[in-house]
């Protein structure tokens, strides 16, 4: 059994809830964007802003809370939205490992996964390269996530 097949039970419960096409075509492209625009770049800056503020002042702590609240929740809708765009791709009967939407996809979700391993315990004990290895691969993960963004409308304008 192939990796649609698996998946096809799932969606054909979705295509008897005889959702609206634009709703099962735009949905997922619609609901991400707001994810990553409005989420993605908050915890970008916020992360950015605490990494550069001045160490122990208030507006460090600050940035940085607000950072930790909310990049988790971005992980987990995405890692979420993910799961419901390659459920989309099979309800529309479209090939899902030939696009490079679901290859940056992937990628996003591993390099989330790796941001998330880094945190872990406080850095591994607070450990300074951590911090800024977690800082670069945060801003390199938001650069793929604009990337997939692009390949998702180029798809999405082809289907």
């Amino acid at each position: 059994m192939d990796f649609r097949e698996m998946l096809e039970p799932i969606a054909a419960q979705f295509r008897a809830l005889d959702m609206p096409e634009v709703v099962v075509h735009w949905g997922h492209p619609l609901m991400m964007g707001i994810v990553i625009v409005a989420m993605g770049s908050f915890a970008g800056i916020t992360g950015w802003k605490g990494r550069l503020a001045a160490v122990g002042s208030d507006e460090r702590i600050s940035q940085l809370t607000d950072h930790k609240k909310v990049a988790p929740l971005m992980a987990m809708f995405l890692a979420m939205g993910y799961t419901g765009g390659v459920l989309s791709l099979v309800m529309q009967e479209e090939a899902i490992f030939e696009s490079p939407h679901f290859w940056t996809g992937s990628t996003v979700i591993l390099l989330l996964l790796s941001q998330g391993l880094l945190t872990l315990a406080g850095f591994w004990g607070d450990k300074g390269k951590l911090r800024t290895a977690h800082a670069y691969l945060g801003s390199v993960t938001l650069g793929v996530m604009l990337l997939h963004a692009a390949f998702g409308l180029s798809l999405g304008f082809t289907i």
